[in-house]
């Protein structure tokens, strides 16, 4: 058996065994330290999204006579590891499940995106406020991986005052519970 075809059948069984051993899922990306959850959680689910940062011009309440695209709310579709559908993103923010379950959110921390021109990474604290189901234990969110979403960089004027703008953004959000 020749070197390639031994380097395929090992790749091969490792891929097969991976395959038939269900294992928790793993956090393969570096966060800041202070977007880490707390040591009592542990990441029970990864959940990539993809949707639009909804923003909408408006007057600067702090520099008369200048405006910009404030934020206003996300709305995303939710994945499972297999591509379906697995829940929505909106404001508020909330996660919610196909099977009616979902947190709120509340900031705790941010840090920039290691890439331009994507919006932040956070770390979120999360509170059930709905029935039991995939999503109630949540305890924490981290949003990481995140490509575009940023708010446009030209066309809010007085002129444009209201006007929504939705940029497309995708990210993956880390889902940890309590151990």
């Amino acid at each position: 058996m020749s070197t390639t075809a031994k380097v395929s059948a090992f790749l091969l069984t490792l891929l097969v065994a991976g395959c038939a051993s269900p294992q928790s899922p793993t956090s393969m990306v570096r966060v800041p330290d202070k977007l880490k959850p707390g040591a009592n959680e542990s990441l029970a689910l990864i959940v990539p999204a993809k949707g639009v940062q909804i923003y909408e011009c408006r007057a600067r309440k702090d520099r008369v006579g200048e405006y910009e695209w404030a934020f206003v709310a996300p709305e995303a579709d939710l994945f499972d590891a297999r591509g379906n559908r697995v829940g929505r993103h909106y404001a508020g923010p909330h996660w919610e499940s196909t099977d009616g379950s979902k947190v709120l959110g509340t900031l705790k921390e941010r840090a920039d995106a290691p890439v331009a021109n994507a919006i932040p990474w956070l770390l979120l604290a999360a509170k059930s406020v709905g029935p039991e189901g995939s999503f109630s234990k949540v305890t924490s969110i981290q949003r990481v991986n995140t490509v575009g979403g940023v708010a446009p960089r030209a066309g809010c004027s007085q002129a444009a005052v209201g006007t929504p703008a939705r940029t497309n953004y995708t990210a993956d959000y880390y889902f940890f519970t309590a151990r």
